[in-house]
This record gives structure tokens, sequence and C-alpha cells, in this order.
């Protein structure tokens, strides 16, 4: 268990005696405290955790990061000074100011995770990071006891966060590495210290703050280059992306390649999408034929499959617990299918958006029986492919679906574009609140349509789930 010892140690390099006060979890919502927990203040654009830690308290926190004035009630140790020898700590519950809650926090994680001789495996790209950081925890739980990220703890605070869980029976941890602009990744590292680097794909989704795909991809390469040498390390790269398959340069890690092309390590052919029974395939490894059905949706999801077993094959699992780990997956993807009171089917994927898995999902729609109906919100943080990404959206929408609601924001460019392309204008809508949604699909739903919901978690599309779904 964290102690403070450990926290003082890791925030000014000395370890002091006799503090042998147990830390159970970290937390920066003070709602999320548990009893004997450290509460780590932080400011965010709405409010600020400097003004809850008398809440954290009352939850049953030990301790509190802080980085400024607090109540005076509050009991305060200053870590910004050194602590001078033998100084005697008071009773929890207090607080320890530092400088930067966030910058102590990342240290405190560093210092825990290299207490611990385990292997780590980062996950970074534009789209399927999360898809494959579940399917990976899953299948490497067949041998071994694995940690991993919990929702989108994939920041440089949800990381930390997720590495101060690490107790003595884990054997692997699987973490997310999210990313917006360069030296992201690389901080994230450096406080994992990861031995195995996933890469999913370059897409387009951030290029308002990095410009440009190409910077993307030397912002994601940050992972492949944090590992360590061959044997230790290994970069498992996408032979199908022509930016991850060129960062085998950029790396001293072994490298294994997946994809589709022939000349991967681990290749897949036969690719045959089932609708809602998952996809069937067939693997190729080391001369190796193996013929694989998982309950996993869409076409597309392939390369999810590959990642996984690249990263199980890697840490030396066998065909067996691979293909039971594949068959028998209980983790819930970001995709959802839900029925609606009407008979429909709804796809819930309402996560998050990018041009990649925009057309990914409407390829899924487009792979199922029935009349096709597509509400999808707009894409932020395309920077100079804004107007490309949601013509291409637009443009496949038109293909595959039947009606189109455009929902708010830059929803209205894919529409425009889905009109274009030759959608009838009487097929579009176009609708900004989420009532209005519901409301225009509850009068024109019928047993055995499928109804797409895609969109950024931001735009609260699940909220148009939930008031359609039938309610167990």
């Amino acid at each position: 268990m964290l102690t403070l010892a450990d926290v003082v140690e890791a925030i000014q390099g000395v370890r002091p005696v006799d503090v042998p006060l147990g830390i159970t979890e970290a937390a920066v919502d003070s709602r999320m405290v548990i009893p004997g927990g450290l509460f780590i203040a932080t400011r965010g654009e709405r409010t600020d955790g400097h003004d809850f830690v008398s809440s954290a308290f009352q939850n049953g926190a030990n301790l509190a990061l802080i980085e400024r004035d607090v109540d005076a009630s509050i009991t305060v140790v200053d870590l910004r000074a050194p602590v001078a020898a033998g100084f005697t700590f008071p009773a929890a519950p207090f607080a320890l100011r530092v400088p930067d809650t966030i910058l102590a926090l990342q240290k405190i994680a560093a210092f825990w995770r290299r207490r611990f001789n385990v292997r780590v495996i980062g996950i970074t790209g534009s789209v399927g990071k999360s898809t494959t950081k579940e399917l990976v925890a899953e299948i490497l739980s067949q041998r071994y006891r694995t940690l991993k990220n919990q929702g989108n703890y994939n920041n440089e605070i949800g990381l930390p966060l997720t590495l101060l869980r690490l107790g003595p029976g884990y054997e692997r941890v699987v973490l997310e590495m999210g990313f917006y602009e360069p030296g992201d990744i690389e901080l994230l590292c450096n406080i994992a210290q990861p031995q195995v680097g996933i890469l999913t794909n370059i897409g387009t989704v951030h290029a308002s703050r990095s410009k440009s795909q190409e910077a993307i991809a030397r912002g994601k390469s940050e992972l492949v280059q944090a590992l360590p040498p061959f044997p230790v390390g290994t970069a498992i790269l996408n032979k199908d992306d022509p930016f991850i398959a060129a960062m085998h340069e950029l790396t001293n890690a072994s490298v294994f390649y997946y994809g589709l092309d022939p000349l991967s390590d681990l290749w897949a052919d036969n690719i045959e999408s089932q609708g809602l029974e998952g996809i069937r395939c067939r693997l190729h490894y080391c001369g190796d034929t193996f013929n694989l059905q998982a309950p996993i949706i869409g076409h597309h999801s392939i390369h999810t499959i590959l990642r996984a077993v690249s990263t199980a094959l890697v840490e030396g699992l066998s065909w067996g617990e691979i293909i039971f780990g594949l068959q028998h997956a209980s983790s819930q993807l970001r995709l959802v299918a839900v029925q609606t009171r009407q008979g429909a089917l709804l796809l819930d994927d309402t996560y998050n958006a990018s041009p990649e898995s925009m057309l990914a999902a409407l390829n899924l729609l487009n792979e199922l029986p029935g009349r096709k109906i597509a509400v999808l919100g707009g894409m932020n943080e395309l920077g100079p492919y804004e107007a490309l990404g949601h013509l291409k959206v637009g443009i496949r929408a038109a293909q595959v679906a039947d009606k189109l609601i455009a929902f708010q924001q830059n929803a209205r460019m894919i529409a425009d574009a889905a009109n274009q392309a030759g959608l009838p204008s009487h097929a579009i809508e176009y609708l900004d609140e989420t009532e209005s949604v519901v409301n225009s699909l509850v009068k024109t739903l019928h047993k055995g349509d499928v109804v797409l919901i895609k969109g950024a978690h931001g735009l609260r599309m699940d909220k148009i789930v939930q008031a359609l779904e039938v309610e167990e």
C-alpha cells in the first residue's frame, strides 16, 4: 500500500521515518474519495478542487495535495521546502502543500510504478485506443493479473491515478495514452515506463492543435521512442498505416507488425462480418493458419483483434488462451447495440467522433439489414482537415443511410455533403435539441430499422439512446 512516506519521498527525494500512514486510493473528485484515500486538488475550467478539500476529508480522505491556501481550519504541511529531519507529521487528515499538485501526482505515480517489476503495455493512436485496451486486457487476463485504465483515464492526470492502483499482485498493466500536442506521450511514458508500445493508426483528430497528420504521427511516435531496446522492448505497429509502419526507424525495440498485409508478422484474410454476431476471419502467424470467430462487431474491428492477438503473442500466451479470450470477451467495447420500444435496433457509439471512427460506424450500419438511419454529430479539432473530414463522412452517409439527422455544431456540413452526394433533402433533418431528435425518431421508427447514434461524448448523444432504449 502507498504510504505517506512514499508520497514525501516521491516529492522531495528524501524518505521520512516513522510515518506509516497508509493511502488506499487517489482521486481528483472529492465525491470519489474512499476512506484512507488521497485527494488531489486540481484547478479545472469550472471548479477548483481546493474548494472541496473539507468535503474530501469528510468522505474519509487521510491526505490532500494542495497548491494554494485552503480553509484555515485545515492542517497543512508545507512540502515546498525540505522537511526537517525528525519532523513529526500531524494526525490525519491533513493537507500537503506543493508547488503544483498535478506535477506532484505525476512524481508520486512514477515513484510508485518503479516499485513494481511489472510489464507495462502502452497504447496510442487516433482511433481504436480504448477498444484495443479493453480487448488486450481481456486476453492478457487469461494468464496474468492485469490492471488497465478505467474509462477515459488516459491523460496526465488519469494515467497517474491508474498507476497508483498498482499492487504486488499485478503482472501486466495496459495503459491507453491520449495525445493532444507534442510532448504528451513522452510525459506519460516517463511516468509509466512501458516495455510494449501499440500504435493503432494516424488520423486527423486533434489536427487543430498539431496542424497536420505528420505532426500527429511525430507526437504518437514518442511511444516507440520511449521503449527500451531489444530484447526487452517491443513496438507493435500497424503495417497497413504508412505513418505507423515507418516508425520502425525510430525505435531500438524489436518490431512486431500486424495488418492485412501478408508481409506482417500477424495478418488476416477471409474477413467476414456477421452483423451483431461478430466477425469471422483467418489469422496467419509464423506459417500457421487459424480460423477465428469473435463476438466483436464490425468489419473494421479486425485491426482491434489483430492488435490484441499481437500483444498476447508478444507476452507469451498460447493460442488456446488467445482464442478463448477472444471468443469469451466480456468487456463492453465502445459500440453498444440496444433495442427500442418500436423494435428498432440502436447502435450506440456516442463516445467520440473523428472521420475515421465515423466512417467505421457507417460501414457497420451498412453491414446490417433493415432501413438505416444515421444520427450524426459534428466533429471538432480537425484543423485543416475539417472540411474534408465532414465531406467524406457526408458522402458515405449518402451511400449508406436512408435517413440522416444532423445533430448540432458542425453536423450541418455532413448533411450538406450527403445532400450533394445524392441523399434527397426530404431524407435529411437538421436538429439541435436532444428532445427534437427523440421525437423525430419516435414518430418514424419501425420494427427492423437500424439507427446509428454517433457523436463526441461532449454532445451527450447518449441521452438520445437512453430516451429510446427499452428498459429491462
